[in-house]
């Protein structure tokens, strides 16, 4: 039975404390389990002009893209209820977005990334700007032109998970936002999660607000503080693509029912089957994806393939059956059934394009994994 060996633990936390205490990571939480030991480590500062370790120990993070394969097993809810299929065009869920090129988008391929669609709007600043709706984003993707006909190509698009959370609204009647709580995080118990920050967060004698961490954000990013990740409009925005808020004990809660198959306190969450087809590469299932396309990039539905010679986030030393996601706030989520092991890294250093916090820490988790 693999388990977290004692004696190489204590290397994780000396480089979490090194990158803390050098200032290279604000904050830093952990939550790793393999087998049936587990893990956890909180270092850092909850505020930016703190000084010394303030990190709450019920800190709550925005994990930014970490946001999309929730949505998507949100979706799959629905696929198990017989409301669509992987298949279906989205024109028939949202007649609107049939025009300019996308009468052939369907479910599977916003899910895999693969629809052609760009990953913002052209506009995304202005519409931020301007405390622009979810409903004028997803207006305006709808009258959106692919950048390649659907099923051609392979690229990261933020723009085909807002379509997701907009299907299960009009399938559900509900706001996506909504319709996760009830379906995902009540049951899961994940009672500090939310698709942005209800409005019952912001009062009582200790609003839960006040655990949100402060994300450093990047000088080119630092330009209108009234709509950046730490700003009231974003954080509540409620973003299908990243807005989810939550911590590293709920977000545990959630890997675990993945790794029992869909299942969580005797709950069946989501059909075991349901698990193995969103956690296995789709893109063999894109007909007309050319090898070269899908060549060191891998997709299930909404989780990324970690492949084994990609390091950006993940680390090299995971192995080829690893899933999991990663987020533009600093933020890393992976399962590797292979080695029976999870590791949830939350920071607030953003750290895009390649996650080099986020790798070395990762490599130094699977580091510690003995029989």
């Amino acid at each position: 039975m693999p388990r977290i060996k004692d004696e190489r633990w204590q290397t994780v936390e000396n480089l979490v404390d090194h990158f803390c205490n050098t200032d290279q990571v604000p904050a830093v939480a952990l939550q790793v389990s393999v087998g049936e030991t587990s893990r956890r480590y909180f270092k850092g500062r909850q505020r930016l002009s703190d000084n010394g370790d303030t990190l709450r120990e019920d800190a709550i993070f925005l994990v930014a893209s970490i946001t999309k394969p929730i949505v998507v097993l949100g979706v799959l809810k629905l696929l198990e209820a017989g409301e669509l299929l992987l298949g279906d065009r989205v024109k028939q869920f949202i007649p609107e977005f049939g025009c300019a090129g996308k009468h052939g988008i369907t479910i599977r391929h916003l899910m895999t990334h693969t629809s052609g669609l760009p990953d913002m709007l052209p506009d995304n600043r202005e519409l931020r700007s301007e405390h622009a709706p979810l409903s004028e984003f997803v207006k305006q993707i709808c009258e959106l032109s692919p950048d390649e006909p659907p099923g051609r190509m392979v690229q990261y698009q933020s723009t085909g998970i807002a379509i997701l959370g907009e299907i299960i609204q009009r399938i559900t009647g509900r706001p996506c936002a909504d319709y996760l709580a009830q379906v995902l995080f009540s049951p899961l118990g994940m009672a500090d999660t939310a698709l942005g920050v209800p409005e019952a967060w912001y009062h009582g004698d200790q609003p839960k607000v006040d655990r949100i961490t402060e994300i450093r954000i990047p000088e080119e990013l630092d330009i209108e503080p009234h709509w950046d990740w730490n700003s009231r409009y974003w954080r509540s925005f409620g973003a299908p693509w990243g807005g989810l808020l939550t911590t590293p004990a709920d977000l545990e809660k959630l890997v675990k029912m993945l790794q029992q198959g869909g299942t969580f306190d005797s709950k069946q969450i989501l059909s075991q089957r349901t698990i193995e087809e969103a956690t296995r590469d789709q893109l063999s299932a894109i007909p007309g994806l050319s090898v070269a396309a899908r060549e060191g990039k891998g997709w299930g539905l909404g989780w990324q393939m970690v492949a084994p010679a990609k390091s950006d986030y993940y680390g090299d030393l995971l192995s080829p059956a690893a899933y999991g996601h990663a987020g533009a706030t600093g933020t890393v989520l992976w399962i590797d059934p292979e080695l029976e092991a999870s590791a949830i890294i939350l920071t607030t250093q953003p750290q895009e394009p390649r996650g080099q916090y986020l790798a070395r820490i990762s490599n130094t988790v699977v580091a510690t994994i003995g029989q």
